[in-house]
This record gives C-alpha cells, sequence and structure tokens, in this order.
C-alpha cells in the first residue's frame, strides 16, 4: 500500500477537523460526534495542549479519553467542570464546538430543527438546542458525512443557529462573540472567508474536484484561482488515532461506502 493509500477518508477529516482548533490557545474544545471529538483530541495531543476538554460530564481531563472500551485506562483528571461551569466558559467566547447541521445555508445559519413548514414539519427534529447560545456566544465549526444538497441548501427551513445574512438579524443585537470558522465534509473542507463571510472553498480532499463539489452545492462557493489539496495525515498523527484516541477502530463506521 502506497502512502497516498495509507489513511481512509475518517482519518483524513479526523486531521481536518483537528485543524479548526490549532490557534484557539486555552478554551473548550467541544467535538460533537466521532469525527469532531477525535479531531478536536488529536489537536490537543499535537499542536494545541493548552485546550481544555471534558469527559462530556463534570470532569475537565488533562488528555482526551479514547473512544469505546476503555479496559483498564484511567482517566487523567485535572479538574471539576460541571454543566453550569461550561456556561460560564461559553458565554464569554470561551469555547469551540464543531457540531452536525441537518441543514446549513451559504452564510453559515444552521438548522437542527425540523425539515419542511413550522406549521406541518416533514420531519421533526431536535429542536435548537443550545445551538442559538452557542454560534452567537462562541466559535463554531461544523462537520458534515454527505456533502449535498440536503445539507447544504440556498435557506434553511428553521435558523437553529444565527449566520452572517445580515437582514436575519434584528437592530442592535451584539455579535460580538460570534465566529463561524469551517465545515469538514467528505469532499472538502470549507471556510467563512468569501466575500461578507459567505462560504468558501478552502481545500479539497485528494481525488475530489472543484466541479465535482460545485454540482453538489446549491449555492455558488466562493474560491481563489487555485483551490489548495486538504492536507494528508502524517504517521505520527495516525498513531496518535489509532492507538490513543480511537483504538477500536470506530471510525471506521463513519463512512459506509
Amino acid at each position: 500500500m502506497s502512502e497516498q493509500q495509507a489513511y481512509s477518508l475518517a482519518e483524513l477529516c479526523i486531521v481536518a477537523a483537528a485543524e479548526a482548533w490549532r490557534n484557539d490557545g486555552e478554551i473548550i474544545a467541544s467535538g460533537m460526534g466521532l469525527i469532531p471529538r477525535l479531531g478536536a483530541g488529536l489537536a490537543m495531543l499535537t499542536f494545541n495542549p493548552d485546550l481544555m476538554m471534558t469527559d462530556s460530564e463534570s470532569l475537565l481531563l488533562a488528555e482526551p479519553a479514547p473512544v469505546g472500551p476503555r479496559g483498564d485506562y484511567e482517566l487523567k483528571v485535572e479538574g471539576w467542570m460541571p454543566f453550569f461551569r461550561v456556561f460560564d466558559t461559553l458565554w464569554s467566547g470561551r469555547r469551540h464546538a464543531m457540531t452536525s447541521p441537518t441543514q446549513i445555508d451559504r452564510f453559515g445559519h444552521c438548522n437542527i430543527s425540523f425539515i419542511g413548514d413550522a406549521a406541518r414539519p416533514k420531519v421533526q427534529l431536535l429542536g435548537v438546542r443550545g445551538i442559538p447560545g452557542n454560534t452567537i456566544n462562541h466559535a463554531c465549526s461544523y462537520f458534515v458525512p454527505n456533502h449535498g444538497p440536503r445539507v447544504f441548501v440556498e435557506r434553511v427551513d428553521m435558523a437553529s443557529g444565527v449566520g452572517y445574512y445580515d437582514t436575519r438579524w434584528q437592530p442592535g443585537v451584539n455579535r460580538d462573540f460570534m465566529d463561524l470558522r469551517r465545515v469538514i465534509t467528505n469532499l472538502a473542507v470549507i471556510d467563512f472567508e468569501g466575500p461578507n463571510h459567505c462560504m468558501r472553498l478552502r481545500s479539497l480532499h485528494p481525488g475530489v474536484s472543484v466541479e465535482e463539489v460545485e454540482k453538489l452545492t446549491p449555492f455558488r462557493l466562493a474560491r481563489d484561482a487555485e483551490v489548495a489539496q486538504t492536507p494528508i495525515p502524517t504517521a505520527g498523527q495516525l498513531q496518535i488515532i489509532s492507538e490513543r484516541l480511537d483504538p477500536h477502530n470506530l471510525r471506521a463506521g463513519v463512512f459506509k461506502n
């Protein structure tokens, strides 16, 4: 197997997700779902050791806990972080969460609430949950495992999380902490560095073309004349993922095809 074939799509996305936390310093890194969680852990164990991470209950950890059965592994606890203290950091912008939207539009408004008309939705989802507070108070990124027009839409059916489209904002609302960073998909990495903070195609995964991404995105993505390739995982990163973060290879179930 050649070097170019020695990693999986899941591992490529984990490494791409980790980059979202590169320059964050000492903030809470919250990865919701397997790929975001492993990405946050990889960032903490490599280039950003100042990241804070919890056990998803009440303990602040000195290192990310492995996913799946832990055997004789003991959590490396360095503090107490119950839920109310998470809000203390959330409200002041000292958190960066990566979640998975059901819908997201060109300016980052996301939906996890329902699909269809509000009066008679076709599908009832989670409700807004914590997304309004997250998106207006601290940095947010997203993971989309299936890049396509069901997730990327011209206009979300319900704006569960705020985005950069000015006309959807009420006058006087404080947007000082709002900071949408990246969207990691199975095809590419997207950021919000296009005109007026619209989505921009930041990099393409190996073997993916601009045309393929544009065909599956129902709105125009800003992009540079030359689009970079998403960096492939290094041997060291793969070792950390397989030995310390995901020793049971749960990541193999993320992408079925």
